[in-house]
């Protein structure tokens, strides 16, 4: 039988970086015949505002992760909207009869006494009368792909002027404590399956301002240069798709420079990234290949003969973005961690693709979840 989770601000940074890691372990079980471990509801704010639609996701949840809240606005806003959305909470469970554990998302700020750091301590307390257990899950500075820019996100804000060739003002002094969405969401669904019950501190990743700055500048100028970082380092690999997710969908595909002489042509497919592996295929026509996404792999496709569409969806809905590409021009695409892709041979002959990845295929650990890009 299947859990039943339920998460507010669904969709929201940590709130989608959940739901696509529940997701993942969903389709990971399908894939192999199985029942899916995970009965997921994602609330967003319509849908928590709404008694009728609250009241049917409560009614049989196991698990609330608890991620909707509010952190800027107008003083009384601030003040006064995260105590009130987890009275929103609590009063729905007490008017069902329900006491399920909750995981909130709380912050470091909880421990000062403003007017946000107070507003979260106050929604932890009304949501530990629940009665089922809260894992409070005390967070810094989360980054991730998907944040928004000037939206409470430094990262994200530097990203977007990186992009832009801008330089915003920065602190020289400034230091941030980072940690990436999928390990605070890692965090949290861990906590909850294992019923944990009391503040739980993630640690992070201590930052200069300023070097964060700096080496989101080198991504973007190695990247325009088909130059991939070191992505043997964790949080390095997770900045580095933090950036590459913002440049999609508009960012892709990515001429190469082709070496042509009266020899024939030759040109790099990939340089750099610390390792990695290439596989190479042939596709019949109207063959699709792929059909899934990763949490963390980078992944390259470059058409070398014949015709394809590339076709890439966001994780959990979204438009799907089409990509026309030829081998009469080799212009790669990557694929966005958490954004399901394919590729399909629309021509008349075998399609010859190179794909590249950062690191070795292990099939004990495939960081691969089958999920069509084109759904019913």
């Amino acid at each position: 039988m299947s859990s039943r989770i339920v998460i507010t601000g669904a969709g929201g940074l940590l709130g989608w970086h959940t739901s696509a890691r529940l997701h993942a372990v969903n389709c990971a079980a399908r894939y192999r015949g199985e029942v899916a471990p995970f009965d997921l509801v994602l609330l967003d704010h319509a849908g928590f505002q709404t008694d009728a639609v609250l009241d049917a996701a409560l009614r049989d949840a196991d698990i609330v992760l608890h991620f909707a809240g509010v952190n800027r606005g107008t003083e009384a806003e601030v003040r006064d909207g995260n105590p009130a959305i987890a009275r929103r909470l609590a009063d729905a469970c007490a008017r069902l009869g329900v006491a399920p554990h909750i995981a909130y998302a709380n912050s470091t700020h909880a421990r000062l006494d403003t007017l946000y750091g107070t507003s979260k301590r106050r929604a932890a307390e009304i949501l530990a009368s629940i009665g089922g257990g809260l894992t409070d899950l005390i967070l810094p500075h989360i980054f991730g792909e998907g944040a928004r820019p000037r939206y409470n996100n430094v990262t994200a804000t530097f990203i977007e002027a990186v992009i832009a060739g801008e330089t915003p003002q920065i602190d020289p002094a400034g230091k941030v404590q980072l940690l990436h969405a999928g390990a605070a969401a890692q965090t949290a669904i861990d906590a909850a399956l294992s019923g944990h019950d009391g503040e739980l501190v993630p640690q992070p990743r201590p930052t200069e301002v300023p070097w964060l700055f700096e080496t989101l500048q080198g991504f973007h100028a190695g990247y325009s240069a088909n130059l991939y970082p070191d992505l043997s380092n964790g949080f390095i690999r997770d900045l580095f798709n933090t950036y590459r997710a913002a440049l999609y969908p508009g960012g892709f595909p990515r001429p190469l420079k082709l070496n042509t002489d009266p020899r024939g042509t030759l040109f790099e497919a990939a340089r750099g990234g610390g390792g990695g592996q290439t596989f190479l295929s042939w596709t019949e026509p109207g063959v699709t290949r792929g059909d899934h996404f990763h949490l963390h792999k980078v992944e390259r496709f470059l058409v070398l003969q014949g015709e394809a569409i590339i076709r890439m969806r966001r994780v959990l809905g979204g438009p799907v973005t089409e990509y026309h590409v030829t081998g009469d021009r080799p212009s790669p695409v990557d694929m966005p961690t958490l954004h399901a892709h394919s590729i399909q041979n629309i021509g008349d002959r075998p399609l010859l693709t190179l794909f590249w990845t950062h690191d070795l295929f292990d099939p004990a650990a495939p960081d691969t979840y089958f999920d069509p890009v084109l759904q019913d």
